[in-house]
């Protein structure tokens, strides 16, 4: 199933009103800990898969990176990425992460921030990125935590009072789809569990470098009203893995 809620006009005006897409990358959450995975970008071929408005391309060439092209298949993610961005140097493509096909050795670094937990089959994509990276590139990861995947109602459990009681986890082991509710809209997205995750890279041929579970910083929780909740739980997996 590819999925495309980004090219629906209320979502995607709903989604970009969000904090991380109106502020980039030092507004998302996960990102003080997603950047320290990432290798030494200078003279590297990136290519990013579902790269939405383009933070981490442009990230990436801000790095030095020699080229970057960035995949997703939201017209309305391509056009807004293409407004923000002011280099020969950085393409984008619009196609689904499930339909790429390049080239062997095509890549020294592929990254995929929040996208890959929307995918079905994604051992078939983990193949693909295998391929096109080059003997010791690195693949770095982000998706929505298993804790937070595995029921689909993706909330906490209140009290009568409606203060946050605990976050529930149920249904662990039952991989597979599941509808959540995000920005009023139905999503589909896909629960695997933790070993799942690393299981499927090892099979494509990865070895795994480092794990992270994302915590937010001193300063968002000193800042951000509700983000000193989100230590009490992990919403998103970070994965950093090389070629063997």
């Amino acid at each position: 199933m590819k999925q495309n809620k980004y090219d629906e006009d209320t979502f995607f005006q709903n989604y970009s009103k969000m904090d991380r897409f109106v502020g980039g990358l030092d507004a998302a959450g996960e990102w003080h800990e997603l950047q320290t995975l990432l290798p030494d970008l200078k003279d590297k071929r990136v290519l990013d898969l579902g790269c939405g408005f383009g933070w981490h391309c442009r990230y990436a060439r801000e790095r030095k990176a020699a080229s970057v092209i960035g995949v997703d298949l939201s017209e309305n993610m391509l056009q807004r990425a293409r407004e923000l961005t002011n280099d020969p140097q950085i393409e984008y493509r619009q196609l689904a992460i499930e339909d790429i096909h390049f080239e062997q050795n095509q890549f020294d670094v592929v990254i995929s921030s929040l996208a890959l937990h929307y995918i079905e089959h994604l051992h078939e994509v983990y193949r693909k990125i295998n391929h096109c990276l080059v003997s010791g590139g690195m693949f770095i990861l982000s998706v929505e935590h298993p804790i937070f995947t595995a029921r689909a109602e993706q909330d906490w459990h209140y009290d009568a009072q409606g203060e946050k009681l605990h976050w529930p986890v149920d249904h662990y082991h039952e991989q597979g789809q599941r509808i959540a509710n995000f920005l009023d809209h139905d999503v589909v997205k896909y629960h695997r569990t933790l070993a799942t995750h690393l299981n499927e890279l090892i099979r494509a041929g990865f070895v795994i470098d480092q794990v992270a579970e994302s915590k937010p910083s001193l300063e968002m929780m000193e800042q951000i009203p509700g983000m000193s909740d989100e230590i009490r739980r992990p919403m998103f997996l970070m994965i950093a893995a090389t070629k063997e």
